[in-house]
């Protein structure tokens, strides 16, 4: 334990306190949400927050890997993390200047998403160059576990730091965990580069493409991504859903929801200390696929055909537990599978390929509830099979719809299993 500990000790560092920044970082963002909804009273305006913070990531990830790799990691980080400060630092002022509106909120996320479209790939080539391979499963599970904390403790913090001195407490609070973790990483975190020999004399298009052409030639790699693409498309159609059906169905919906969330972060964090401890399965692959298919094929039908919050929030341990684990496995699996010289690149083509099914999942889950599943279920009769399954009333078609969800979820995982399986023989 001592021996790991020290060999660790830098990766350790830089990750406490990266971690401490990033619960300052999404703290903002939670009271940003908060005066939004206050200001507009729209969920819509609101959910735009979210796709702007996307929307570079998807559409730039590719050229801003290829860009990671030409250049040093560490400054990359810090650049990317100074220039996140002073976005933050100008919405503080816009705030004390009574000037703040949406679309400020909605630019500062887009170029902060754009900041981490970069810096999300030098920070992978830097947790690799820092961490022994042994480690890699170990770590997974430290970072999965932080962001789980960060999930449960975001809400709380912002809550309380919002209630007594508004955003402009949260943001005085996101600042200094920001000149922690940035003092840190520039006197203390030696970060090397990956050995690297005409990668930087590269054109930039060239350098993009190699990312993709590292993706064609590994197919278990690539079958991996678009199986957790399709898996983000669910969970965000998810993510729209949840609130529309539980704060209609439930008696008292605000205090349910946040119940069902807080069971979802435990059970993330709980799951988080399950990828830490546990020993490397014999196939990752299969480890993969397993948690997904536990996850899909439970948490969605307990909401759909139940109206117990008790239920709801059993269905949120069940699809949130092996999620770290999973994590934990395809992050070893990237890690030990690209070369470190490639990451950078392979990495934003994944991101690309991946996550842009997330934005595409939220406006089509709200557009599919309120164009399609409420109208369909308001019109039913009292004494039909669909209300008998999903209720009656507001709520009901977002209960439909995770019937729905469900049915897809259990479909994707069995489709990419076979599809994986095949590969692997």
């Amino acid at each position: 334990m001592k021996n790991s500990i020290k060999q660790l000790r830098i990766y350790l560092l830089l990750w406490s306190t990266q971690s401490l920044s990033a619960l300052g970082s999404a703290m903002t963002s939670y009271a940003l949400v908060l005066w939004l909804y206050d200001y507009s009273g729209s969920a819509l305006k609101t959910a735009l927050l979210t796709v702007c913070s996307y929307a570079p990531y998807v559409l730039m990830s590719i050229f801003a890997g290829a860009l990671s790799d030409k250049w040093n990691k560490k400054r990359v980080m810090l650049l990317c993390d100074l220039f996140a400060a002073m976005t933050t630092v100008a919405a503080f002022i816009l705030i004390k200047t009574d000037a703040l509106a949406p679309w400020h909120l909605y630019l500062i996320n887009a170029l902060n998403g754009l900041m981490n479209t970069v810096q999300q790939p030098a920070s992978e080539v830097a947790s690799t160059q820092l961490i022994p391979k042994e480690y890699y499963q170990k770590t997974s599970g430290l970072r999965s576990f932080s962001q789980s904390l960060n999930t449960l403790l975001t809400p709380v913090l912002a809550t309380i730091l919002f209630t007594f001195g508004g955003v402009s407490a949260v943001i005085t609070a996101d600042l200094i965990t920001f000149a922690a973790a940035f003092t840190v990483l520039l006197l203390f975190i030696p970060i090397p580069e990956p050995k690297n020999t005409d990668k930087k004399k590269e054109p930039l298009l060239t350098s993009a493409k190699a990312g993709l052409k590292w993706l064609k030639g590994c197919p278990v790699v690539l079958i991996l991504i678009f199986f957790l693409a399709g898996i983000n498309l669910i969970a965000s159609a998810y993510n729209s859903a949840l609130p529309a059906m539980v704060l209609e169905k439930a008696s008292d919906g605000e205090k349910t929801l946040g119940t069902v969330n807080f069971f979802a972060g435990a059970a993330a964090l709980a799951g988080s200390l399950i990828a830490s401890l546990s020993p490397a399965p014999k196939n990752r692959v299969k480890a993969i696929c397993l948690a997904l298919f536990f996850s899909m094929s439970t948490e969605n039908f307990m909401l759909a055909f139940s109206d117990s919050p008790v239920i709801w929030c059993i269905g949120a341990v069940c699809g949130w537990l092996f999620i770290p684990y999973m994590g934990a496995n395809l992050d070893v699996i990237l890690r030990s599978t690209i070369p470190a010289d490639m990451q950078g690149r392979v990495y934003s083509c994944r991101n690309t390929l991946q996550f842009f099914t997330i934005p595409v999942g939220y406006l089509s889950g709200g557009i599919l509830i309120d164009k399609v599943f409420e109208p369909y279920m308001s019109g039913r009769s009292a004494d039909s099979a669909m209300v008998s399954l999903f209720g009656s009333g507001k709520g009901s078609g977002a209960a439909f719809l995770f019937a729905v969800l469900g049915f897809a979820g259990v479909a994707v995982c069995t489709i990419f299993s076979l599809l994986l399986r095949k590969k692997k023989e």
